[in-house]
């Protein structure tokens, strides 16, 4: 009897011990699967959080400071100014001419380039660095990028409330001027300095058009499918604008600066716009960036239209 109870505790003890070795083995072969799974996803759709950001999109670079992702930015382009705080940052050249050797040389995690950048993007993926191509959108896209760049940087909360921020405003500017007068507006934000050359302005798509359109304005180049359009005076006069918006990205206009960009229009005196003494000039450095300012720009656009 003891004998048969000892045989069958010794097969029950082998039994036991046989099922935790192959436990062990299943629970090893598991963590190791899932460990080679979750770095290999990293290396795979770089979605490491990065702690050395290069930005090459002045707008962006903005929207990076504003969703709490600024201590991470280690460099940006020739032409960032805005936050302040990258006014000491290294520069590594801009749109056209990135400094491709400085930028792998500051050992960047990730590099903010844009669409167009695609020779620069090309030599990224040789040197195994990860970039966020970006490219303009409407206006309801620099939300867009702000949520993209916060999962992207480790500061999706912080978007989300910088994103529904910035949402609120815009949609509190669009009830104020709703119901009235939408003037028809030309809109444009450069030209020959002291003459009516070259003057460039918004289209019917783009987030120019959209904050005119948010402002309570109404786009005469809407029928134009583009972001922008070089317009003639032959157009002006054809389009017949009640209103010219003409933004300024300095500061502020003192009298005879003011005059000196005014002055010019006088010789459309046959469109309503220039005959009504309703040529406006917004003046502010942030009126055409796409990012976290961009509701001033609607706000003054706003109160333009609708004094």
């Amino acid at each position: 009897m003891n004998e048969n109870a000892n045989t069958k505790n010794t097969k029950d003890t082998k039994a036991f011990l046989g099922n935790a070795r192959a436990f062990s083995v299943a629970f090893r072969r598991f963590v190791f699967v899932f460990f080679v799974s979750f770095v290999l996803s990293d290396a795979i759709f770089g979605q490491a959080t990065p702690r050395r950001i290069i930005s090459l999109v002045p707008n962006v670079t903005e929207i990076l400071f504003a969703i709490g992702a600024g201590p991470q930015v280690v460099a940006v382009s020739t032409y960032d100014v805005e936050p302040p705080e990258v006014r000491s940052l290294p520069t590594v050249g801009a749109l056209v001419d990135p400094d491709t050797e400085r930028i792998i040389a500051l050992r960047p995690d990730l590099v903010v380039t844009y669409g167009s950048q695609s020779d620069l993007q090309a030599q990224l993926k040789r040197a195994s660095i990860p970039f966020f191509d970006y490219r303009h959108g409407g206006l309801d896209h620099i939300m867009v990028t702000m949520r993209e760049l916060g999962k992207r940087t480790g500061h999706a909360d912080q978007a989300e409330k910088v994103a529904r921020g910035l949402q609120a405003g815009i949609d509190a500017v669009k009830s104020r001027v709703a119901g009235r007068p939408r003037p028809r507006t030309l809109l444009v934000f450069g030209r020959e300095p002291g003459s009516l050359r070259n003057i460039y302005a918004s289209a019917g798509r783009g987030f120019l058009h959209d904050m005119l359109v948010a402002a309570g304005g109404e786009d005469v180049l809407n029928d134009i499918e583009k972001e922008s359009a070089q317009v003639s005076t032959e157009t002006i006069l054809a389009r017949k604008p009640d209103v010219i918006l003409e933004l300024n990205a300095a500061t502020r206009l003192n009298d005879a600066d003011l005059k000196a960009v005014l002055d010019p229009w006088m010789a459309l005196s046959s469109v309503p716009a220039v005959r009504n003494q309703r040529v406006i000039v917004l003046n502010g450095p942030g009126l055409t960036v796409p990012g976290p300012r961009v509701v001033n720009g609607i706000e003054k656009m706003a109160k333009a239209l609708h004094p």
